[in-house]
């Protein structure tokens, strides 16, 4: 079991940056990938970004490559986005997830293969 919190979303100006994070708890919260997804009204949730159990692996998806890097500290089990050069495309409410199962290699992209999610946060980004 997992639980996942995160935070650092909000209001800000296109060209600004965010950090977000993605606090983990649980026995295997260091052991699992941890994916971020969004979704914007009327949209499905998409895929941004995910980081293997160790951070030897990473994933983006095209839209936010070069803009947005994905890292973890497994010492306090939190995964951290760090958003740069944000577009107005960019506004949706992201969520992290964790994989379930533990120690795979690489980064799952589907978000019906993740089991566990957070509450989600709210990144806008004005023009």
């Amino acid at each position: 079991q997992v639980q996942l919190v995160e935070s650092g979303g909000g209001l800000v100006q296109a060209g600004g940056s965010l950090r977000l994070s993605c606090a983990a708890s649980g026995r295997t919260a260091g052991s699992v990938a941890v994916g971020w997804f969004r979704q914007a009204p009327g949209k499905e949730r998409e895929f941004v970004a995910g980081i293997n159990w160790n951070g030897g692996y990473s994933d983006y998806v095209d839209l936010v490559w070069g803009r947005f890097t994905i890292s973890r500290d497994n010492a306090k089990n939190t995964v951290y986005l760090q958003m740069n050069s944000l577009k107005p495309e960019d506004t949706a409410i992201y969520y992290c997830a964790a994989d379930p199962r533990a120690y795979r290699a690489v980064v799952l992209r589907t978000h019906d293969e993740y089991k566990y999610w957070g509450q989600g946060t709210q990144v806008t980004v004005s023009s």
